[in-house]
Order: C-alpha cells, then sequence, then structure tokens
C-alpha cells in the first residue's frame, strides 16, 4: 500500500493555524482588546494561506493581517504581518519572532 501524499488531504482543504499558534494569536487579541487597540478579528483558511485579520471596528479594512503561507517557509519565511494598505510590515520564519512587532512600546494603556 503506497501512500499518495495528493490524497491524503481532503480537495479543497487549506491551510490553517496550527492549536499553539492560535493560542499565540488570541493571547495577542486578548492583550490588544484590553489596551483598547482591536475590538474585532476574522480567520480564514486559503487553499495557499491561513489569515488572521484584526479589525479596529467590524465594518472597516482590517488594520492588520497575519498571514501563515507554508510555500515560503524556506524562502522569506511563512509568517508576515501585512498593514492596512497592503505593505508588508514584518516576515520571518517564526511567529513569536514575528509578533514582536506589536511588543515596540506602539501602544501603550493609559488610565
Amino acid at each position: 500500500m503506497s501512500l499518495d501524499p495528493s490524497q491524503s488531504a481532503p480537495r479543497g482543504a487549506g491551510v490553517f493555524f496550527e492549536r499553539r499558534e492560535l493560542e499565540r494569536l488570541l493571547r495577542l487579541y486578548g492583550r490588544m482588546v484590553a489596551a483598547g487597540e482591536w475590538r474585532d478579528y476574522g480567520m480564514d483558511a486559503l487553499h495557499d494561506c491561513a489569515v488572521f485579520s484584526v479589525f479596529r471596528r467590524s465594518s472597516e479594512a482590517p488594520l492588520y493581517r497575519i498571514e501563515k503561507r507554508p510555500a515560503l517557509s524556506r524562502r522569506q519565511g511563512a509568517w508576515a504581518i501585512v498593514g492596512h494598505g497592503g505593505h508588508i510590515l514584518r516576515r520571518g520564519h517564526e511567529l513569536e519572532q514575528v509578533l514582536r512587532f506589536f511588543d515596540k512600546g506602539r501602544f501603550t494603556v493609559v488610565d
């Protein structure tokens, strides 16, 4: 019995986040909601990438898109943060390294 990789996943199956990655994204989301920066999120599982989008208001375009593109993992890195205008703000091989973009003191909680 031979295993054919093209038959291992159902047709139309897309890329999605692993449990650990999703937990890390949701932890960041919770922190940013508590800071009053973000208010909504959305997730997409496309055939070539998984996207975690964050919004200030759900009726607007996303502020940031955190994308996982496994096809780019050997080149630029599978992870990218894409800004409002479609510009890539940060790219890397590890999710933690890419998410440090949000730790740079850009966001502060004011009482």
